[in-house]
Order: C-alpha cells, then sequence, then structure tokens
C-alpha cells in the first residue's frame, strides 16, 4: 500500500471552526436556515445542521453524529461524521487519485493511498463502481452531473469485504462547486433541488 502524502492533504483536516459566515437563520419557527455558498447558490438547510469550513473551498455541512469534530482527525478522510461536503475550485483541482483534477468520470478521491472507510475507522475503502449517472436539478436552471458510485468497506489485512457505502456526487462544471454525499441523506437531493440562486 502506498504511504499517505500528508502535505498535499494537511488542509483536508485543519481549521475545523463552525463557518457563521456561510450560514444565517431564517425565522426563528421554520426550523431552517440559509447556507449561502458561492456563486449565489443558497440552500436552505436545518437549523440542527452545523457547518465547518476546513479550508477555501473545503465546507462541511455536519447532518447528525460527529465523533471527529474539534479533533485533528475531522477531514475528508475521517470516519464516522454523518455530512456532506460542498466543494469549490481549489477542492475540485485535486479531486481525484494521485491529486488529479476531479471529473465525473471518477469518484472523487484526492489520495495517493487507501483511505478508511466512511463509517468505520478499522476498515479500508475498497472497489467503488458507478451505480447511476444522469442530471439532475440544483435549483432552476442548473443542473449537476450526477454520480452515485457503489463503494466497498474492507478488511486492513485480508481486503475482505466487510460493509457497503454509496458516495454521492452533484457536480456544477460551470459555477465549479461540487457536492459530495457518503452518507446517503434522505434529505439531501430535495434540499439541492429546492435551492436557489441569487
Amino acid at each position: 500500500m502506498k504511504k499517505t502524502i500528508t502535505a498535499a492533504v494537511a488542509g483536508l483536516a485543519v481549521l475545523a471552526a463552525p463557518a457563521a459566515a456561510f450560514a444565517s437563520d431564517t425565522a426563528a419557527t421554520s426550523g431552517t436556515k440559509q447556507l449561502h455558498l458561492r456563486k449565489g447558490l443558497t440552500l436552505t438547510i436545518p437549523k440542527s445542521w452545523k457547518v465547518y469550513e476546513q479550508d477555501k473551498d473545503w465546507l462541511r455541512v455536519v447532518t447528525g453524529p460527529c465523533p471527529t469534530v474539534g479533533t485533528d482527525m475531522f477531514g475528508f478522510r475521517d470516519s464516522g461524521c454523518h455530512s456532506f461536503w460542498v466543494m469549490g475550485p481549489k477542492a475540485i483541482k485535486v479531486g481525484h487519485e494521485l491529486f488529479n483534477a476531479y471529473t465525473p468520470d471518477g469518484a472523487f478521491y484526492p489520495a495517493t493511498d487507501v483511505g478508511p472507510c466512511p463509517y468505520d475507522k478499522k476498515l479500508y475503502i475498497g472497489h467503488m463502481t458507478l451505480a447511476a449517472k444522469g442530471l439532475r436539478q440544483i435549483g432552476p436552471g442548473h443542473k449537476a452531473y450526477y454520480r452515485k458510485w457503489a463503494g466497498t468497506c474492507v478488511t486492513t489485512t485480508t481486503f475482505k469485504v466487510k460493509g457497503h457505502y454509496n458516495q454521492r456526487e452533484w457536480y456544477l462544471p460551470t459555477s465549479k462547486i461540487l457536492v459530495i454525499d457518503q452518507w446517503d441523506d434522505p434529505r439531501l437531493s430535495g434540499i439541492l433541488k429546492n435551492a436557489t440562486w441569487s
């Protein structure tokens, strides 16, 4: 197995302060807040979700339990943190294996080695295959390249498959926005479809 190139991914596990500037509450009774993103994209998300800007163009929205918040393990390659990511140009530029630029032809994977399974740090990410693709609406007038990658989680010694997960990706190449969800959050598709642009 290849060793991790830590210098290139150091930004993935730093600056885990809440990005208060990115989210502002709407009416107190609505139970939602606005998440204002690049190019005028706004998502309406539950108030309980926490937003963290880890580095420029690496925005994480924590949607549930997240044991790595506040630790040096909090980053794209951590395990157990229910969340999705909104990536910008800098992240997209290094979004494929060997830190090549991201395209929808392969899953977002900014590394040179085998990463931990999203839901179990004792397992590695195994093989990923394309399970679905097409165009998906992100607010009025914007369609994203959509990909669903079926991934396996394998043991660290024998590489035996112990579980599965999906990595869903919505990519807007003109706006340079990539949304990545490794938790199949059932609310996210509707949130993206009902997004607004200004």
